[in-house]
């Protein structure tokens, strides 16, 4: 009879041990909490589809914070904006130009957006069988290096609100092809010199946070000497390195299969593929052929080269057939990261002077990662919202990588004098001191019931001491 008790003593213990286990496995004593993923389509931070934005002269309206607001409800954050310095070919730009520079950056900052920045010098070309008839396009080298070095000063002020810049300058629309002064099918090494100095001079110009996308895996390659299986690693990404700052940028985005000349072989695929993983990517398509623009391949090529953006209304055909073939929203969804909750493990019954320990799943559906540099906090509230504490994550966002789950395991001390129910909450704040505490440059992650637009927190764990 005591043989057969034990057994039963025991089985019951094992099968108390395998609950617990199933409600958390691998986190003996810590208490499972299921999110559950949403499918909505929502604004974040520099991520999604683009609105273009051009301003020509000292003439033209500058941006309206009006304007970006009522964007933001179509889920619009970044925008291209393109400032054309036509009244510049031989002088400096002027003061109020300059202004109205800082007037449209400005309104980015209050407006909760941010800018894909590219300056050139022509947006027409009147004859593209003749183009040489309808320039100049650019103008010479030592012209743009004075042009950047009055830029600076607004680059480095606003480098907040700054997405990423394009090299631009150079060619008609900043393209670096219908170029006046440049070589436009440089080969020689002394034919990619002029252009190595506009770019340099502009990794010089903004914060080495910031990083510049040129247009075509050749120029990185070509100017800076990197071979094709010379790609960025994970220890050097993210790294204050002229390396780690070029970014890219398609703007004939599955035209064809060299994409208008952007990539010369396959290899050159491969090239970004692996560089984008860690750089920011981007562009726009530029005409439509159902052989490379299908929905299969549109999202094959979205994510092996890690786009972050693209072009709302460039080339609508291609938009259209997005739409048209059911996968536009699929697209709009994954641009850039795309961040959710999968599950996480809390310290069950927490006291005040305390740890607690959380454990979360993240997993990133999206194409790409958070590319620029981004806080993450634990922030501990009381029942009516105050902040008690806020505790800095030691993991990264920049690498929580596209199509895989990261696991953040850290444990905080709870203050003491504690009393009351208290929630735990994920931050994604910009790191910028100007954005940091704005809801609308948080991170929003892609699960019902946890979002709080109004302090941008993702609610995690509810608990009471």
């Amino acid at each position: 009879m005591r043989q057969i008790f034990h057994i039963i003593l025991v089985a019951a213990c094992f099968s108390l041990l395998a609950a617990c286990q199933k409600d958390s496995p691998g986190y003996p004593g810590l208490k499972k909490v299921s999110y559950k993923e949403t499918d909505e389509l929502f604004a974040n931070p520099e991520r999604g589809f683009y609105t273009g934005i051009q301003i020509s002269s000292e003439t033209d309206s500058p941006l309206s914070v009006s304007k970006l607001t009522a964007a933001r409800t179509q889920n619009r954050t970044l925008y291209m904006c393109e400032f054309w310095l036509k009244d510049f070919f031989s002088s400096d730009i002027s003061d109020a130009y300059l202004q109205v520079i800082r007037t449209c950056l400005e309104a980015y900052r209050k407006g909760g957006a941010k800018c894909i920045l590219r300056f050139g010098y022509s947006d027409n070309i009147k004859d593209l069988s003749h183009p040489d008839e309808s320039g100049p396009f650019d103008t010479s080298e030592d012209q743009i290096l004075r042009h950047i070095s009055q830029l600076k000063p607004i680059l480095q002020e606003y480098a907040d609100i700054i997405y990423v810049v394009q090299a631009g300058f150079i060619g008609c629309w900043g393209e670096w092809y219908y170029t006046s002064e440049f070589v436009r099918n440089p080969s020689k090494p002394e034919d990619f010199l002029p252009r190595k100095h506009v770019v340099d001079a502009l990794l010089d110009a903004l914060p080495v946070t910031r990083q510049v996308a040129l247009r075509t895996p050749m120029f990185k390659r070509n100017m800076y000497g990197y071979s094709l299986a010379d790609t960025l690693t994970r220890t050097e990404a993210h790294q204050p390195t002229t390396k780690a700052r070029l970014g890219s940028h398609n703007d004939c985005f599955l035209a064809n299969s060299s994409d208008q000349g952007t990539f010369n072989s396959p290899a050159d695929r491969t090239y970004w593929g692996a560089e984008t993983r860690y750089t920011i990517m981007g562009g726009e398509s530029c005409d439509k052929d159902s052989r490379y623009c299908n929905c299969e391949n549109s999202i094959k090529n979205l994510s092996d080269h890690h786009y972050s953006y693209l072009n709302q209304n460039y080339f609508p055909a291609v938009i259209n057939y997005w739409y048209s073939n059911h996968c536009l929203d699929e697209i709009q969804r994954r641009m850039g990261y795309r961040l959710s909750l999968k599950e996480g493990w809390y310290t069950s019954n927490p006291t005040a002077g305390g740890a607690l320990r959380a454990v979360l799943k993240i997993y990133n559906d999206g194409f790409a990662s958070v590319m620029n540099p981004r806080d993450a906090e634990f922030v501990l509230t009381a029942k009516d919202g105050t902040v008690v504490k806020t505790y800095t994550l030691v993991s990264d966002p920049r690498f929580w990588m596209p199509g895989t789950t990261t696991t953040i395991d850290q444990t905080v001390n709870l203050p003491d004098g504690l009393s009351g129910e208290y929630t735990l909450s994920l931050n994604l704040p910009d790191p910028e001191e100007t954005l940091h505490t704005n809801p609308l440059f948080s991170i929003r992650l892609a699960n019902k019931d946890i979002w709080d637009e109004t302090t941008g927190y993702n609610k995690l764990y509810t608990f009471k001491l």
